[in-house]
């Protein structure tokens, strides 16, 4: 049976069964908008467009993994400010012909991503399309002082947790038709965010952070923007994937959603932190090896 044999409501309701809801979130599906508990006060909220062709392929990815990859990448936004994950509203845009079987595995990964951090699905909307779209908005609690891009002082350390460059590489392997290594093919898949190690990050010290989704130094950049610093990394001390050409992939991939952040020098740091390079004073810039790196990430309108 296809979406579009079902009916938009009979849509709704199948999935909004599906993924049912958290304590976090009062009021779910059913009404004109839901009602989503802020214990302290504020909300954190992000949004992430999905288009297929653009950030996924059906043939590349089944369902599952794609649904697992809208929840967390717009999950690691939240976390990236030193919020708790409360709620995702999915906009939802699909060919009738989809089975329903898809878009089910589709609500499962989605439930599962968001389930690791004690969120759920509270709305959203679906529409008609040629193509299939997430529009995914993620909703968190501040419990604490947020953690901005633009708190990097000169003297901190900067450090990495998470996959970097496997996303990319996996990508590179499926444009060349191939299937392994099978990891690698993965982490284009399904991101692996450390959630939990993140949200840690504020009783750590930490002074900035956010989400590597465009490329370490790219995403870095915004740092030295924001805090009007410089930002020297070691590029030895950056981790690779396991590729000929690792550290470019690295430096440059996007879609692990590792959490790069900065800390007080001398911050004792869990094994989960990689310290890779330091704050300076200077001009705003990210430098590898004390030169200059570029082109340096993801912009959805550059054309190279």
């Amino acid at each position: 049976m296809t979406i579009g044999e079902l009916g938009e409501f009979g849509l709704i309701a199948r999935i909004a069964a599906r993924l049912g809801h958290g304590p976090e979130v009062e009021l779910g599906p059913g009404d004109d908008a839901a009602i989503v508990r802020a214990p302290g006060g504020r909300v954190v909220a992000t949004t992430d467009l999905l288009l297929e062709g653009r950030h996924f392929r059906r043939d590349w990815s089944p369902p599952y993994d794609i649904g697992r990859k809208a929840a967390a990448q717009n999950l690691a936004d939240v976390v990236a400010m030193g919020a708790r994950p409360t709620a995702l509203l999915l906009g939802f845009g699909a060919p009738p012909d989809t089975p329903l079987e898809w878009v089910d595995a589709l609500c499962d990964g989605l439930r599962d991503e968001c389930a690791q951090v004690g969120a759920s699905v509270a709305g959203g909307d679906i529409v008609r399309g040629t193509t299939v779209l997430l529009a995914v908005t993620a909703l968190g609690a501040l419990d604490g002082p947020a953690i901005t891009r633009s708190g990097a002082r000169p003297g901190d350390v900067v450090a990495v947790t998470g996959r970097l460059g496997h996303a990319a590489a996996g990508v590179e392997l499926l444009s060349e038709g191939r299937r392994e290594p099978a990891d690698l093919i993965d982490a284009h898949r399904r991101p692996r965010p450390p959630y939990a190690t993140a949200l840690r990050a504020r009783e750590l010290g930490a002074t900035a952070m956010l989400d590597v989704s465009d490329g370490l130094v790219q995403d870095l950049g915004h740092v030295a923007d924001a805090s009007g610093v410089r930002i020297e990394i070691d590029g030895a001390a950056v981790p690779v994937p396991p590729v000929p050409d690792g550290l470019r992939l690295a430096l440059t991939g996007g879609d692990d959603h590792a959490f790069a952040a900065t800390f007080p020098q001398g911050a004792t740091l869990p094994a989960e932190w990689r310290t890779i390079g330091r704050v300076a004073e200077g001009p705003a810039e990210v430098v590898v090896d004390g030169k200059t790196y570029g082109p340096g990430g993801w912009d959805h309108f550059r054309l190279s």
